[in-house]
């Protein structure tokens, strides 16, 4: 056990940053130290706050000396507390090369260190690329705030000019509060279940420049519904859909069941990968449109097998949201099946089927992960449906062991794997290799810089 007690003050080397964004070193003892904001190849002077027998958790108190990975001046000027941006204090490169790294840590610890991880491709835009925004509001002695949740806890840290942000947020942020304020529009209080007003919830159509606003309300109805709309198009002209939640549940979910389109539509739209799509609020989008895009290509040449130009008889595409991956590959394949669980969702892909003329895509509401259910309602219609590849884009949890054992048994030649967490995927890759898959190149593709995130897809193949 360390000699280090709490409140000491020591100096420490950073030997690496976890993707939580803390540098990690350890004492002369050999005790792992976390420190948020430390860089790798920083010396630093910390405080020690948190003593366990076999870490220690410490705040930065002094650079001694720098890291060449450090940047001058912090990506972002919101506060540390906030917790968004854990990579603020790198740069950009050596984000890209840690992404990667944590990629391969990933299936080295399940045994598959012989996959090759590819280099982290990224178009090297950092700020203002997230489409969709969720800000808890609160009451303060300054007026009505709104902001994100700080690290590990449910203290709002008011931030309005989030650089991960599009500035226009920032401005209908503002309006709002103010707007609350002056209508004296009640906060909801977590400890006492009153307030009206929980969540500001912002989406941005970045192909169109079209905005949804939806007011996540503790209630049945907004005061003066006409009035708050009128007052919000008319000051920024490009809000085309104005929504409300209700979420009267004591819960930590943002968002309830119920919608209710109070102005305009009840979507937007959007283009990517050249072609038109609705986007609900309650449906499943990718937050970076660009990167999008490069990630929807990609995994549709591993899909068809664009070194030999297959073109797939059936392909699968599994947890299909407003169906965004299968639909931009649709004149890639004879047929598209795509099953989400979902209903509105649902309803919304064969809307953007039908909006942009493709009439080989149908899709079903199942779950995705529930093997004996997943085609029951396609093949009541279709008859037996032999499907050649698959496309898998499952939540952060991953996928099910029913679910791979079920591809494999209905010969499923290629699976093309979408991740949004490197360890669930690893972890995954493991099952389809016992079930006779090959793992080709695993390839990161950055739709989150400065965040700990990272999107990876594969191509398994049989």
């Amino acid at each position: 056990m360390s000699e280090i007690r709490k409140n000491d003050i020591f100096t420490v080397k950073i030997n690496e940053i976890n993707n939580l964004g803390c540098g990690v070193g350890k004492t002369d003892d050999g005790i792992v130290v976390f420190v948020a904001g430390a860089v790798t190849g920083d010396s630093v002077e910390v405080k020690a706050i948190k003593v366990n027998k076999t870490y220690i958790v410490a705040r930065l108190e002094k650079i001694i000396e720098p890291s060449a990975f450090r940047i001058p001046v912090a990506f972002c000027n919101a506060s540390n507390s906030c917790g968004g941006c854990v990579y603020r204090h790198v740069t950009y490169e050596h984000e890209l090369q840690m992404k990667r790294a944590y990629v391969e840590s990933a299936f080295k610890k399940v045994g598959l260190s012989s996959v090759n991880v590819l280099p982290v491709i990224s178009n090297g835009k950092t700020s203002g690329y997230r489409n969709k925004a969720q800000y808890p509001v609160r009451q303060s002695k300054r007026g009505i705030e709104a902001g994100f949740y700080a690290a590990k806890s449910h203290n709002i840290v008011p931030v309005d000019d989030c650089s991960l942000q599009p500035d226009i947020f920032g401005r209908i942020l503002r309006f709002i509060c103010k707007y609350a304020e002056r209508n004296a529009i009640s906060v909801y209080d977590e400890t006492t279940g009153k307030g009206l007003l929980r969540h500001i919830y912002l989406r941005i159509a970045q192909g169109t420049g079209e905005i949804m606003v939806c007011l996540v309300i503790n209630g049945d109805a907004l005061p003066q519904t006409s009035k708050f709309v009128g007052e919000l198009t008319e000051r920024f002209e490009k809000i085309s859909s104005v929504m409300l939640n209700i979420n009267k549940k004591n819960t930590n979910v943002v968002l309830g069941d119920k919608y209710i389109c109070i102005g305009g539509k009840s979507y937007i739209e959007d283009i990517l990968c050249s072609k038109r799509f609705e986007i609900s609020a309650g449906s499943f989008y990718q937050v970076n449109h660009d990167m999008a895009q490069v990630l929807y290509r990609l995994a549709a040449d591993l899909a068809v097998g664009a070194e030999k130009n297959e073109k797939p008889k059936t392909l699968l595409d599994l947890y299909c949201g407003t169906g965004t991956i299968g639909l931009s590959m649709a004149d890639r394949a004879e047929k598209i099946i795509g099953i989400e669980i979902v209903e509105e969702a649902v309803e919304c892909a064969k809307r953007n089927a039908a909006k942009n003329g493709i009439e080989n895509a149908e899709f079903y509401c199942a779950d995705a992960s529930d093997a004996k259910k997943l085609l029951d309602r396609a093949e009541r219609e279709n008859g037996e449906i032999l499907a050649d590849v698959a496309i898998i884009d499952p939540p952060r949890k991953g996928s099910t062991r029913e679910l791979i054992e079920y591809l494999s048994e209905r010969q499923i030649d290629r699976v093309v794997y979408v991740s949004c967490d490197c360890n669930t995927l690893a972890r995954d890759c493991v099952m389809f290799a016992e079930l006779g898959y090959s793992i080709g190149d695993v390839q990161p593709v950055d739709l989150f810089p400065r965040t700990g995130h990272v999107e990876t897809v594969v191509c398994l193949s049989r």
